[in-house]
């Protein structure tokens, strides 16, 4: 059995759960609603408000699967509940983030500024201090498309191994290089 797979997800109360015949689950919470759809070899049955995934066989394939959908029916259901928020932090002289509604504007270094738009499902919000780096802050129910934004964002400049400046995560821990003056 998958470790992860094996494991029932529990079902806190004010959410919903449900299984369409065409496996499809559709969860249901105080935050909002998500869906995702389910290999049809996976079994997907809830008992006692705990979701239970069971498997046909032992095959690579199926047992895969198994910890896969497990895990994303869990992140889900922590989605509708709590909901999910990740900070990226602007290193560097003359980086700046502002938005305006859902429109993120930055200035990375380059000759121009960035226009970058964010999807409807996820909130953006910039803090801007003095004395501290420039901060967005990025929330939202789904996991998987909060992740895959903020990657993109990153992306745009990501932080070099000299002086660590670009767009990073808030906490992300750097591996940092030396400079020419270390060779001597």
């Amino acid at each position: 059995m998958s470790r992860i797979g094996k494991k029932p997800v529990d079902v806190p109360k004010g959410v919903t759960f449900a299984v369409s015949k065409d496996n499809v689950v559709t969860v249901k919470g105080p935050k909002g609603e998500l869906k995702q759809a389910i290999d049809r070899d996976i079994k997907v049955e809830l008992s006692d408000d705990k979701i239970v995934f069971s498997r046909p066989t032992d095959q690579i394939r199926h047992r895969a699967m198994h910890g896969l959908y497990r895990s994303l029916i869990n992140n889900m259901i922590k989605g509708v509940t709590d909901g999910y928020e990740k900070k990226l932090e602007l290193v560097g002289v003359g980086y700046k983030a502002a938005n305006q509604g859902n429109l993120l504007d930055l200035a990375l270094g380059y000759s121009h500024n960035i226009i970058f738009e964010i999807p409807k499902e996820l909130s953006v919000k910039t803090e801007q201090e003095k004395g501290k780096n420039p901060m967005i802050i990025l929330s939202s129910i789904d996991k998987q498309l909060l992740g895959q934004v903020c990657a993109k964002i990153r992306s745009l400049r990501k932080p070099e191994p000299y002086k660590g400046k670009g767009v990073k995560f808030e906490g992300e821990v750097l591996r940092r290089k030396a400079g020419k003056a270390a060779g001597k």
